[in-house]
């Protein structure tokens, strides 16, 4: 194959072995985990055709980054910014509560950990490696230019040096450094209330505890149990739907109105953007045994939930976390796919 050294196999190793850290580069450019799974299969066909052209210069990795930042910056051409809820419309008092839908391409994507997160044992990276997919960082990300965006995951995620980012992105250091600045401020402005608020890895004891409780109570639907647990500004949100509530007794009451169908769900553990989660399943009452409904995304801080956010289009989500797109009534928990 290339340079006369490489046969096919031998390339399409070295190639794979990058792809759980690109498809995390590609989902934190774009916000969508099937655009970032897309844009790496691009990038690494772009490699295997242009493989003779590289000189090795640099190593194999930048080179890939170049190609996977092309590829993105092309797709974020039509200037599209996905987005949570909260970032496109006002809360929706319960008494107003309407389930709008909106495009596909409009929203923030949920994605496996296992997906996006390369194996390290460096507590600190891989601490970092979580906090920047997660929901907050994400929508934040968003708002960014394109290349701001480049250079901030780059430098402040991937840990590139100035030089590396400026040779990636054909320009200089100084603009490299001034684009990362102008990043800086823009995601400091943006900065939510316990937006950094740590969720321990793995998960403390108060932790497991709260999300034990939690199943206790959302699976034998008791709204005082779930109300304890929430924090008084608790955010649920539904995509694809651009409805969001605020406060505990807003949810509860949507949930035990419009959200009733729900009560006799089981959950099932996730792992989704560097944060506790669940595959929900709510009875069938066609075929009996449970249906997929939600994959819920929490996001906690000092011990209550502060973020609900239920991911609803179970056709896409499900087969992406390697979840059965029905459980049988005997079954009570299942194992996920590897």
């Amino acid at each position: 194959m290339a340079n006369g050294t490489a046969t096919s196999t031998d390339l399409d190793t070295r190639l794979e072995a990058h792809r759980t850290e690109l498809t995390g580069y590609c989902y934190r450019m774009l916000g969508s985990s099937f655009e970032a799974e897309d844009a790496v299969q691009d990038t690494m066909v772009r490699a295997w055709r242009s493989y003779d052209k590289f000189e090795g210069r640099s190593s194999l990795r930048s080179w890939l980054y170049r190609i996977a930042t092309n590829v993105c910056l092309d797709m974020l051409t039509a200037g599209n910014k996905r987005a949570r809820p909260m970032d496109l419309t006002e809360s929706t008092p319960l008494a107003r509560a309407a389930l709008s839908p909106r495009p596909d391409n409009t929203w923030l994507e949920p994605m496996p950990d296992a997906r996006v997160l390369p194996t390290t044992h460096d507590p600190a990276e891989a601490a970092v490696a979580k906090e920047s997919v997660r929901l907050a960082f994400m929508a934040a990300l968003q708002q960014l230019p394109a290349k701001q965006r480049a250079v901030l995951i780059l430098r402040e995620v991937l840990a590139w040096k100035a030089s590396e980012v400026a040779e990636l992105l054909d320009t200089s250091v100084a603009s490299v450094n001034s684009a990362l600045q102008r990043a800086r401020a823009t995601l400091a402005e943006r900065q939510e209330p316990g937006a950094d608020a740590a969720v321990s890895d793995p998960l403390d004891e108060d932790q497991k505890k709260l999300l034990d409780r939690y199943v206790a109570a959302f699976e034998g639907y008791d709204m005082a149990a779930l109300t304890a647990l929430l924090h008084e500004d608790a955010v649920m949100t539904m995509p694809p739907f651009d409805l969001w509530l605020t406060g505990t007794r807003d949810i509860t009451g949507f949930m035990t109105t419009l959200g009733a169908p729900c009560a006799g769900s089981r959950l099932v553990p996730v792992q989704v953007n560097g944060l506790p989660g669940f595959a929900q399943y709510k009875p069938d009452p066609d075929n009996g045994g449970f249906m997929p409904w939600a994959v819920q995304v929490l996001e906690v801080s000092d011990g209550r939930i502060t973020g609900f956010h239920c991911f609803l289009d179970t056709q896409r989500w499900f087969p992406l976390f390697d979840l059965p797109l029905h459980l049988e009534a005997e079954t009570d928990q299942v194992e996920q796919g590897a």
